[in-house]
């Protein structure tokens, strides 16, 4: 007589269960804190301000403008003395 299926085995549905676990652990690797582009734009440039990476650089325009106006001063001086 042959054998019947009895329908799944224990050891079946225990690694169908084990591939399930497997397959969400695999999804939530790849989940991402921020729900749109915009958030994780929001965040970089927040953390990038934190590190003082936006800083204004100092401006040279002031201390070129001294030298070249001491320059002329000191040229006219030399000029009619």
């Amino acid at each position: 007589m042959p054998a019947m299926n009895r329908g799944p085995s224990h050891s079946a549905d225990a690694a169908l269960m084990s591939l399930e676990a497997a397959a969400a652990s695999a999804r939530g690797g790849f989940a991402c804190i921020f729900s749109t582009s915009d958030e994780y734009e929001t965040a970089l440039i927040l953390q990038r301000r934190a590190q003082g990476r936006y800083a204004a650089p100092r401006s040279r325009w002031p201390l070129l403008m001294f030298a070249g106006c001491a320059l002329m001063a000191a040229g006219t001086v030399l000029l009619f003395s």
